[in-house]
């Protein structure tokens, strides 16, 4: 593919409080839709890929500090709102003996929950609609206001019309919505207007109760999705474009340490090989290699080192 392709991922970052032990917690920053685009980042620069970040955020330290932290990773800040007197949000995490986490959630005043208020989403439009790839997910849906909802669909109508890319991932947080109800309808809207859709099947089985990964994606596929990965732990991920399908089997992790962030790692693999032009199987595959990866260390980003011996090559 010719030229440098431009992803744009929506969504919140918030300051990650990560347990070293019960009464010590070492500072960082995670969000799904954010540790997508880092991980894309240290791909795609090596394939034409660039990356931006669309969010909000307050004009504090913190936010300050994870500018730079984005910036240092070659990720475009140029679509981040700052807004006077706000912050971002806050969660603590806690993992047990086998890696999997448990997250405290301090974000009801955080500022990325007005990141499309105030006339930014008629500011962004065009320029959103320039890109090549936008990606979200439902936590960005779940912390915008109905009004910011609509902007958004608008903004994915105008970016699909154009022939790009739209990616969703229907990271489904129960607390996050008022209802079920709520999360279904929203979804569903985000799910017309996705060319690819990046779903965990547990999710999905709390809100449509599909019976297994060939139903999720075929439920998908009748709401216009044309390609659709279906994350299924453990047990790798479920990928068909309607015509064929195939089981694609996880790599193999003897001693997770950390499950935070294997599917938004998954999903930045997925997207930038399927942007530089690999298959949606090998797409896959790789997908599944850097979340054993990531696994395999504490917190939602792991150092740029540890990635070393990962290649996105087919």
């Amino acid at each position: 593919m010719s030229g440098v392709k431009h992803i744009i991922s929506i969504g919140e970052c918030m300051m990650e409080l990560r347990h070293r032990d019960e009464e010590t917690l070492a500072l960082g920053f995670g969000g799904d839709t954010l540790n997508t685009a880092l991980y894309i980042s240290r791909l795609g620069s090596a394939v034409g890929l660039r990356v931006s970040y669309l969010t909000a955020l307050g004009d504090d330290p913190y936010s300050a500090r994870m500018i730079a932290a984005w910036q240092a990773e070659g990720i475009d800040t140029g679509l981040v709102a700052r807004l006077h007197g706000r912050l971002p949000g806050l969660y603590i995490i806690r993992t047990n003996a086998a890696g999997e986490r448990s997250f405290s959630y301090f974000r009801s005043a955080a500022a990325a929950r007005d990141m499309l208020k105030d006339g930014r989403a008629e500011s962004l439009r065009d320029r959103v609609a320039a890109a090549d790839c936008i990606y979200l997910s439902a936590i960005t849906l779940s912390i915008l206001d109905d009004g910011q909802r609509q902007n958004l669909m608008v903004m994915l109508d105008t970016t699909r019309a154009r022939g790009a890319q739209v990616v969703f991932d229907s990271n489904y947080r129960p607390s996050g919505w008022p209802s079920a109800d709520a999360a279904i309808r929203w979804m569903t809207k985000a799910w017309r207007r996705a060319t690819i859709g990046l779903p965990t099947l547990d999710d999905e089985q709390k809100l449509h109760g599909d019976a297994g990964p060939e139903q999720c994606a075929a439920r998908l596929r009748n709401l216009g999705v044309t390609e659709v990965a279906v994350k299924l732990g453990e047990r790798g991920c479920y990928v068909t474009d309607g015509k064929t399908g195939e089981l694609v089997a996880a790599v193999p992790v003897a001693h997770p340490v950390d499950t935070t962030a294997a599917g938004d790692s998954f999903n930045a693999a997925y997207i930038t090989g399927r942007m530089s032009g690999l298959d949606a199987v090998a797409s896959a595959r790789k997908g599944n290699e850097l979340a054993a990866i990531v696994v395999q260390h504490p917190g939602a980003i792991i150092p740029r080192a540890a990635m070393a011996a990962f290649e996105l090559s087919a």
